[in-house]
Parts: structure tokens; sequence; C-alpha cells
């Protein structure tokens, strides 16, 4: 299986903020969750929170939305145009995304490719808090290894040099810049 980082590897730009800015835009009264949002930015700039808790403080408009997961299905409707056309032109069935933004956004994109579920952060849609850790850098590999314990990772891209450890699991890895890639030394 070939596995892929999502934001700025198969999608052009974050998805998260993407689906941010279409949620605010089709529901102005978000904006009622921009203080708490920027409040924990600057909390997380300052080194006064954990990322799980400033991203908690950023998904918390989903209480506004009410139903996120439709959302997320309109959403990826409009978006297929940014999907990056070197993936297109090589997805595979078996292809797995593994990233940090939240499962319930990147999953119907994987549906639309036609490819397996991601394995993603996992983030109440109805609530925005956390049920897992963020599923970056090392917990990628974590887990990765829990739903595929024996699998085999042919090809690894990723924009990012924190998925590293993720890399270092890969036969080849490729690092993603715009659109284009080259081999990665891991």
């Amino acid at each position: 299986m070939n596995v892929y980082d999502f934001d700025d590897t198969i999608f052009r730009g974050d998805s998260t903020r993407a689906f941010w800015a279409y949620c605010l835009k089709r529901a102005p009264g978000l904006a009622r969750f921009l203080p708490r949002q920027c409040a924990a930015a600057v909390r997380y700039a300052l080194g006064r929170t954990a990322k799980e808790a400033f991203k908690e403080a950023f998904f918390s408009f989903l209480q506004g939305v009410p139903d996120a997961d439709a959302w997320a299905e309109d959403f990826w409707r409009t978006r297929e145009r940014r999907f990056r056309p070197w993936y297109l032109a090589q997805k595979q069935p078996d292809d797995l995304v593994v990233s940090a933004s939240p499962e319930f956004l990147l999953a119907p994109a994987c549906r639309r490719l036609g490819i397996r579920p991601p394995i993603a952060s996992r983030v109440d849609a109805r609530t925005g808090r956390y049920t897992g850790l963020n599923c970056k850098g090392a917990e990628k590999v974590s887990r990765f290894r829990e739903q595929y314990p024996d699998a085999e990772i042919g090809q690894f891209y990723s924009d990012s040099r924190s998925d590293a450890p993720l890399a270092h699991l890969a036969r080849r890895a490729f690092l993603v810049r715009g659109d284009s890639y080259t081999s990665w030394e891991v």
C-alpha cells in the first residue's frame, strides 16, 4: 500500500482552515467562536497550552454547526478541484491517508477519491473535542500499526519532515512541494 499525508500533499492547502471558512460563510454566526479560538492560538504560540487543547478550542465552532458530517460531505463536493493532479494520476484503491486533520472531515474526501478510510485525528464532530491524540509525528506510526500491524508501506508522500517517523517505514519516501515531489532521504 502507498501512504499519504493529506494537507499540502494530496490536497492543495489546509483542509481544516478551508472547512472553517466554508462553515463561516455558510453560517456567519459561527464568528462568535473567534475570541475563544484567538485566545487559544495566543496561548499555544506562547507555549502555554498543548496542541490538542489549542485545536479543541479551534474546533469549538463545531458546536454551532447543526450537522458537521453532512457539511463535510457538502464541503468536499465543491473542493475536488483542489486535489493534486499528480496524485489523481497515480491513485490506487488501497491508498491510505494518515493525517493530523480530523477523521470526520477527511472520511468523505477519501470516499470521493475511492480510497481506504483515513487514519486521522479523532475529533468529535458535535463538540470539537479530541477523543485521542493529535495524529502527528510518532502518533501516525502508532495509529498505522494499530490498524495495519503487518502492512508494508511501498511509497510514502508528505509535505512535512515531521512525518519522518512514518517515512522510515516506507520502502521509498517522497517530499511533496507544490505540484511535484522528490525523493526524500530519511
